[in-house]
């Protein structure tokens, strides 16, 4: 029978990470908390994120406002403002098609895209699009997630990266 040596080198006492101290009571409390003004704008909370978020990110609401638009969003689509306030379908930016003279998209073409997608199906979203600011034509990777609460879809969250 072969014998077999190992060595082990003694590093010192392994000593875990300590746990995280969180209070059971203001855990309970915060669990069963209900903030009746998030409860009336669920997309509140989101709108907050989206506004300061460094990500090329945007919230539009179930009728396809644009209610939230980071600055790097603004940026990336190379607009001179924020789109906020204004629907999806007729902003200040079009979204277009992927022929070399970026026509526009149909009714249901736009249905298509990643956020107003999110909010029809109530489920997360991914696709190419183009948009045109302008004389700027710009393509896009979309990821969106619909937003909302109790089964009920308020608008989606949607995430840009350049391609």
């Amino acid at each position: 029978m072969p014998h077999v040596e190992l060595s082990i080198t003694d590093f010192g006492p392994v000593t875990p990470p300590a746990p995280r101290p969180v209070p059971e009571a203001a855990a309970a409390a915060e669990a069963t908390a209900v903030d009746p003004d998030r409860l009336a704008d669920p997309l509140d909370h989101w709108v907050r994120a989206v506004a300061s978020a460094i990500e090329p990110c945007l919230v539009i609401d179930a009728d396809g406002v644009i209610v939230a638009m980071s600055p790097s969003c603004v940026e990336l689509m190379s607009l001179t403002s924020s789109a906020v306030g204004s629907n999806l379908r007729k902003g200040p930016f079009r979204l277009i098609d992927f022929s070399a003279d970026g026509g526009k998209l149909s009714k249901s073409e736009v249905d298509k895209v990643p956020p107003v997608l999110a909010v029809s199906s109530g489920r997360l979203a991914r696709g190419l699009i183009r948009v045109r600011c302008g004389d700027a034509v710009v393509t896009l990777d979309a990821i969106a997630t619909p937003i909302g609460h109790t089964g009920s879809v308020a608008g989606s969250l949607t995430f840009f990266s350049p391609v």
